[in-house]
């Protein structure tokens, strides 16, 4: 029975390989990352068993991403579609949850970061807006509404992320478009006061000077007149008329690229106990976690107790810093500023850190289970244990698996226009000089908001990652 076990997880562990995530899709990556879409596309369509990995969820992510890129809108819908569907239908599999405790949490699925399965209707919502199909954009915004409500739900800690003023913000956008005011108000108010409550603390965002005067304007139009005042007095704002007939850009600016995860690992001292108990013990972080084992035969020592210092490992984001740290619009002699609305990255990191101490149980509860396996197999084979071991040693892998064609950070920007406006100058800077200068086409109807997106792919990679 050991020996068959030895077996099959050897074989996982060595089809597996020590790769990261990024590593493994090195050539997707490197042809993104370059702006080829094309070729990232077909990379990706070249994968035939994409689709049934553990790893399909981020299959579909790349493929939605690399198509909206290419303007393949419907197209790119569809693959997120499916994404979001895999996550929905989730159901933690008995049989691959072994496989994770005895090898490594890689044998299980990819269900997605909670940030990520946000940022799915993100990206359709923008897609469907762009072929001005905004009664479908508001399918995808309040699909996002009810993840959030199952988040604040699942997670009672206030400092978790479990609020999300972008996705606030943009449902308020999206209401706003279709002349929804009422909602859009709501929308508004939720986001202006997470940026606030929450944003401001937790990742240095304040509300948007848009923000600010879209929610003067919808408790104007929804003839609020106390809300009006009190928000009047709260921004330090005055609610002017727009002078335009109604017609706008939006304008969203994808910025850079998100982090990657890593491996990195914390060596622990093995205390002996009472009992049964041992304690993982790591004097530098401050921490110490207790196990109980099952009780050894007398003369028979268990393999944990024999050793001293094991080596865990745990997933690490990598941030990718921007190039660029401002941008904005120019249009007959106006300046537009972009403003940072959802810092990505920052989310990411503290998401990740949010349940640190949960991926730190479960990998020592992963090991400690390894090493009793170890001492039950000695009690057979000496030689057979020695190999287990090795095997475990090897085996000892962090989860490096993430959506890594996502932006660092999204800001945006409302211009009006008029419907004879073709193009508008986008000027993205770095340490506050223009770098680059782009024309950004319109085609604009007259008295509705155009969507558009400008992507900047353009990033610093960490030294661990050149």
């Amino acid at each position: 029975m050991h020996i068959k076990y030895l077996s099959t997880c050897f074989l996982l562990v060595v089809l597996s390989s020590c790769m990261s995530y990024y590593q493994r899709q090195s050539k997707f990556n490197h042809e993104f990352e370059a702006g080829n879409f094309v070729e990232a596309e077909k990379t990706m369509l070249a994968d035939k068993k994409g689709e049934n990995r553990k790893t399909r969820l981020l299959h579909f992510l790349n493929l939605g991403t690399v198509t909206s890129l290419e303007g393949k809108f419907a197209e790119s819908n569809q693959y997120f579609e499916t994404a979001h569907l895999l996550i929905e239908d989730y159901r933690k599999n008995a049989v691959d949850e072994a496989l994770a405790l005895l090898t490594n949490p890689k044998m299980t699925e990819y269900k997605g970061e909670d940030f990520e399965s946000l940022l799915i209707h993100y990206y359709k919502a923008l897609n469907f807006l762009k072929i001005n199909d905004k009664q479908s954009a508001l399918v995808e915004v309040r699909r996002m509404n009810n993840k959030l409500n199952v988040l604040e739900n699942k997670y009672t800690n206030e400092n978790k992320y479990t609020k999300d003023a972008f996705v606030q913000n943009l449902m308020g956008i999206v209401y706003d478009a279709l002349g929804e005011t009422n909602n859009a108000y709501t929308a508004y108010r939720n986001a202006y006061n997470t940026y606030k409550d929450v944003y401001s603390k937790q990742f240095g965002i304040n509300a948007p000077m848009q923000l600010k005067k879209d929610l003067l304007r919808a408790c104007f139009r929804m003839g609020f007149d106390t809300e009006l005042d009190f928000y009047e007095r709260e921004t330090g704002l005055k609610y002017q008329k727009a002078t335009g007939d109604g017609t706008e850009l939006l304008l969203f600016w994808n910025n850079g690229l998100g982090p990657v995860k890593e491996e990195w690992s914390i060596n622990f001292t093995v205390v002996p106990g009472v009992g049964g108990q041992v304690l993982f013990v790591n004097e530098e972080l401050g921490l110490s976690f207790p196990f109980y084992l099952p009780q050894q035969n007398q003369g028979q020592s268990s393999s944990l107790n024999d050793l001293r210092i094991i080596r865990v490992a745990f997933p690490k984001y990598v941030e990718r810093k921007t190039i660029y740290d401002q941008a904005y619009v120019e249009l007959n002699g106006e300046k537009y500023p972009l403003e940072l609305a959802e810092n990505i990255n920052d989310i990411a990191f503290k998401s990740l850190n949010d349940r640190m101490l949960r991926e730190l149980g479960n990998s020592l509860l992963r090991l400690a289970i390894k090493k009793i396996e170890e001492a039950e197999i000695r009690k057979q084979s000496e030689g057979l244990a020695t190999a287990v071991s090795i095997f475990n040693a090897i085996s000892e892998q962090a989860d490096t698996r993430n959506w890594q064609s996502l932006p660092h950070s999204i800001y945006y920007t409302r211009v009006p226009i008029s419907d004879s406006v073709k193009t508008v100058k986008m000027n993205v800077l770095s340490n506050g000089q223009v770098s680059n200068s782009y024309d950004v086409n319109i085609d604009a109807v007259k008295g509705s908001t155009f969507f558009t997106t400008f992507n900047s792919l353009e990033h610093l990679n960490p030294p661990t990652m050149q």
